[in-house]
C-alpha cells in the first residue's frame, strides 16, 4: 500500500523538490472538497514550527469593489480573484530573503480578504497553500503553478461535498433555497472547470467524507 500523503511531507525522500529549503504544497479542489480542513490538519501533524498555510482565498477581490457588477453573483469564479498578487506572493515565498512575509487571509464571517494577516517567518520550511484554481490552465494561473513544488487533487464525491458546501453557506449567512441554489449553481459550475483540471495534478487524494 502507498504512503499516504501526510506520510509523503513528512519523509525527506518523499517530499517535492523545494527550493531554497523551502517547500511550496498546493492543495487543490473544488468548493466543499475539503482543502481547508486538510491543510490545517497537516499543519498540525507538521508544526508550528514547520509549517504554514496560505490560503488562495485571500486574494478574493473585495465586496465593495464587485459590489453592482456581474461577478457579484459569481463570487468565488476564476475571474474574482487577483492572481497577479497571488503570484507576485508565492515568489517572495519562494524567494525566502526577508525575514517575514505577511499575506492576506480570508474571514468567512465576513466574506472578506484581510490584508497582512498572516505572518510567514523566513524560518518556516513548508507553505501550503490551498484553492480552486492552482492547475487552471490560464497565463497567471500557470505561472502560479510554476512556483508550486507539487499540488495535490482532493477529490470527494458530490453526496459528500455538496451538503457540505450547502451547510457552510447557511452558517455564513444564506438562507437554505438561496444556499442550494448557489452551490447547485455558480459553485457547481466552478467545480466543473477545477474537476477539468485534475489529471494535471501531482497527487490524487481520495476524501471518503
Amino acid at each position: 500500500m502507498g504512503k499516504r500523503p501526510r506520510e509523503r511531507l513528512r519523509e525527506p525522500g518523499g517530499q517535492p523538490g523545494g527550493q531554497g529549503g523551502r517547500i511550496l504544497l498546493g492543495l487543490c479542489g473544488p468548493p466543499g472538497a475539503g482543502k481547508s480542513t486538510q491543510a490545517a490538519e497537516l499543519t498540525r501533524i507538521l508544526g508550528p514550527d514547520t509549517a504554514i498555510v496560505v490560503p488562495m482565498d485571500g486574494f478574493h477581490l473585495a465586496t465593495d469593489l464587485i459590489r453592482g457588477t456581474p461577478l457579484a453573483e459569481r463570487r468565488g469564479a476564476i475571474d474574482t480573484f487577483d492572481p497577479g498578487s497571488y503570484l507576485s506572493l508565492l515568489r517572495r515565498l519562494r524567494a525566502r530573503d526577508e525575514d517575514v512575509v505577511y499575506a492576506p487571509s480570508f474571514r468567512r464571517g465576513l466574506e472578506e480578504p484581510i490584508a497582512a494577516s498572516i505572518a510567514i517567518p523566513r524560518s518556516i520550511p513548508v507553505v501550503i497553500t490551498e484553492g480552486n484554481y492552482l492547475l487552471a490552465d490560464a497565463p497567471a494561473w500557470r505561472a502560479i503553478r510554476g512556483e508550486l513544488d507539487s499540488v495535490w487533487y482532493l477529490e470527494v464525491s458530490a453526496a459528500v461535498r455538496l451538503p457540505r458546501l450547502i451547510g457552510r453557506h447557511v452558517e455564513f449567512g444564506r438562507g437554505e433555497a438561496d444556499a442550494a441554489a448557489f452551490a447547485r449553481g455558480s459553485d457547481q459550475s466552478n467545480a466543473d472547470l477545477i474537476e477539468s483540471t485534475r489529471q494535471d495534478a501531482d497527487l490524487i487524494v481520495v476524501l471518503r467524507g
